[in-house]
């Protein structure tokens, strides 16, 4: 059984692939065929959700790097949303956040919070 899981959601202009678990060197591949199906495939607007994305090493960031650089070629983008904390580090310390669009999480109720602190 793999540790990665890999879900997607096609909607009308763009595809949300929800990654979960932990991708390293044992998942790359089935991470990259999966981003490579989707680009082959048309997407034209790639979201990649990491809100259930526990863990991520530096191939499964360049994986995505790569999906970015192959869909900007096409006139296309990648975002990536809602990365946890551990993998939120990961990509600033790579300065991928640099490069991509990286949309944080929201946490509704503490939101909320700050802004009656005001």
């Amino acid at each position: 059984m793999s540790l990665l899981g890999i879900a997607v959601e096609s909607q009308q202009f763009s595809v949300v692939m929800r990654l979960s678990g932990e991708a390293d060197l044992s998942t790359l591949g089935q991470l990259r065929d999966a981003l490579n199906d989707q680009i082959s495939g048309g997407a034209r607007q790639l979201t990649i959700d990491l809100s259930g994305l526990r863990f991520a090493d530096s191939s499964s960031i360049r994986a995505l790097t790569d999906a970015h650089l192959a869909l900007r070629a096409q006139g296309g983008t990648l975002e990536l949303a809602a990365p946890q904390p551990n993998v939120a580090r990961i990509l600033v310390l790579l300065g991928i956040d640099q490069v991509l669009t990286v949309r944080p999480q929201q946490d509704s109720g503490t939101a909320g919070a700050q802004l009656q602190e005001g």
